[in-house]
């Protein structure tokens, strides 16, 4: 099956595009993109694989799905278009970074994140507009996990970010010793207070990546 994503992802997850669970999900997202409204727009389902190619992931960070409000969603976990409102997470994550390094960011499009080798991954890459986790259960969690897999089995020294309960259960596809895993509550205001501030998690990310001989991250 022919699938328009970046040429590195693709000779890595060109198995996952031939088999069955490929066949029923593109079927069911294309479906849904003709006949109601979905975020993100279609041309940005495999953003975050397109800006950040397989041998450039330095960090990945892990959300659900995507922001269900139409004009939110951008192909990138917790990233929205500048000039909109920062979500709640993300502005708790921005409020993170600046008691982290002591820096403001004021743009709330990640896509600099995303080209220094920051791989914003949701682990559902579409849903309905205005129906949050509609898409989930479909089959895009085992495209993702096998992403997760095979990053952590091909490369090695990668921050994996994971961020709440959903997100931290995927630590069991990651080789710990290969690569760091940072684990704390979600930035959402439920449970940010919980244990995310305070978790610094982009010094760490950038401390190991020093460590390892990589080029930190410019999170501002």
């Amino acid at each position: 099956m022919t699938v328009r994503i970046e040429p590195s992802w693709k000779q890595h997850l060109q198995a996952e595009f031939d088999k069955p669970y490929w066949t029923e999900l593109t079927e069911f997202v294309r479906t849904e993109y003709q006949t109601t409204q979905c975020c993100p727009p279609a041309r940005d389902i495999f953003r975050a694989f397109d800006l950040t190619p397989f041998d450039n992931v330095k960090v990945v960070i892990l959300g659900q799905d995507p922001y269900h409000t139409p004009g939110a969603a951008m192909g990138f976990c917790f990233s929205v278009p500048d000039g909109n409102r920062p979500q709640p997470s993300l502005q708790n994550i921005f409020k993170e970074l600046e008691s982290d390094l002591g820096v403001q960011r004021t743009r709330t499009d990640l896509s600099d994140w995303a080209e220094q080798g920051v791989f914003l991954l949701n682990a559902v890459l579409t849903v309905r507009a205005r129906v949050a986790g509609s898409h989930a259960g479909k089959g895009w969690e085992t495209f993702t996990d096998t992403a997760i897999r095979t990053l952590s089995q091909e490369r090695e020294h990668i921050v994996f970010i994971l961020w709440g309960s959903y997100a931290i259960a995927k630590k069991a596809l990651i080789d710990t010793t290969k690569h760091l895993v940072i684990t704390s509550p979600h930035p959402s205001p439920f449970a940010a207070h919980k244990g995310f501030f305070g978790s610094r998690p982009f010094s760490r990310a950038n401390d190991y990546l020093r460590d390892s001989g990589k080029e930190p991250i410019a999170w501002a």
